[in-house]
């Protein structure tokens, strides 16, 4: 049994447009066995798109399941670093606070 592992919004929004078997259980964090079982007994949460022996599954679905739209938050920005302050050179060392005592 293989365990899922969740793919973030902005891995999601990357994907193809029609996705892969293993893309959709990542984006949705199904397992493959659990998702299999559901896709069997048709109550898998998306539209599953047979091609012969292989199923596909369209981003847009994926994505309106999630609640996600294609483009991230307004305001949402990625993690500032140190190198993103105002007046750091990159590279340059991060100063501590000396200890103090008690």
């Amino acid at each position: 049994m293989s365990t899922a592992t969740a793919l973030t919004p902005d891995e999601v929004r990357a994907l193809p447009a029609m996705l892969t078997a293993a893309q959709a259980f990542a984006a949705l964090a199904i397992g493959e066995t659990c998702a299999y079982g559901l896709i069997k007994a048709g109550e898998f949460p998306v539209e599953v798109i047979k091609f012969g022996r292989t199923y596909r599954f369209r981003k847009a679905d994926v994505m309106a399941f999630l609640g996600l739209s294609e483009s991230p938050a307004p305001g949402a920005q990625p993690a500032a670093t140190t190198s993103d302050a105002p007046g750091v050179q990159p590279g340059a060392p991060i100063e501590q606070p000396a200890p103090t005592s008690k």
